[in-house]
């Protein structure tokens, strides 16, 4: 018998706004880490992050892939720009699967490029590092009210868990609970976490993700919310199966009150 109730968060996108510290983060991965290649980039070419940038994220799923993107944003070689963009993000996944053997990368390789750049950031200058991601102040508020009800919180993040943990301590949240991208998928992680919890719900910004949760056999039945502030596609809102119910942030304490 399940006593623990739990509520799941994705990070990015659901508790924090980290676009800010992805952009500079994979910026800086493609300058100091990616070997032979910053002679071709521009780096200086944006001060802010790039719009571009930002409509992008939606499709990204891994930390890897920012600094793929990140990279072809900034080459001074047909770089990726707004004349380009559509026709790239129609076969996203096949895409940066091209390009990762156009220059003879791996997805492994790229995402220790992020991590490294991560580190480097942290040690020189943590409270800046933190300070790119921008928190949602009413999930924070909301983390903080369901734990004083009596819920178990756990976070489930595509960044590595030390760097999820430094900026959720920050934030004077200490979930009981924490995954980084080390411990698999999020299917596989809430399949085994269904287990021993009650799970109340699980609040994420990426629609397929929450799609194969419900085409699990072992969390079918978690109630699933699309975060309606997060990262989401302009086709994410249409016609969601049911199972996944579109939450509003001013809605969250429903969960705790079903």
């Amino acid at each position: 018998m399940h006593h623990q109730k739990l509520i799941l968060f994705d990070f990015d996108g659901v508790i924090v706004n980290g676009i800010e510290e992805y952009w500079f983060s994979s910026k800086f991965a493609c300058e100091k880490y990616l070997l032979n290649n910053s002679k071709n980039l521009n780096i200086d070419k944006y001060i802010e992050v790039p719009k571009i940038f930002v409509e992008i994220r939606p499709w990204v799923k891994y930390g890897w892939e920012m600094v793929l993107i990140t990279h072809e944003i900034l080459k001074t070689y047909k770089p990726l720009n707004n004349l380009t963009k559509n026709s790239f993000l129609e076969n996203y996944e096949e895409n940066c699967s091209k390009l990762l053997l156009e220059y003879s990368w791996n997805s492994i390789e790229l995402q220790q490029c992020l991590d490294d750049a991560r580190v480097f950031q942290i040690r020189n200058d943590l409270k800046k590092w933190i300070s790119l991601h921008r928190p949602f102040n009413e999930v924070v508020s909301f983390i903080k009210y369901a734990k004083d009800k009596g819920f178990k919180i756990g976070v489930i993040s595509t960044k590595g868990k030390t760097f999820t943990s430094k900026i959720l301590s920050n934030l004077d949240i200490f979930p009981e609970l924490i995954f980084g991208y080390e411990s698999g998928s999020k299917v596989d992680i809430i399949s085994n976490l269904s287990l021993n919890y009650d799970i109340k719900g699980f609040i994420e910004d990426r629609r397929k993700t929450l799609s194969n949760i419900l085409e699990n056999n072992q969390t079918k039945f978690i109630n699933c919310y699309l975060a309606e502030w997060g990262y989401l596609k302009s086709t994410d809102k249409i016609d969601l199966p049911q199972g996944i119910k579109l939450l509003k942030i001013k809605n969250l304490e429903d969960i705790v009150a079903n």
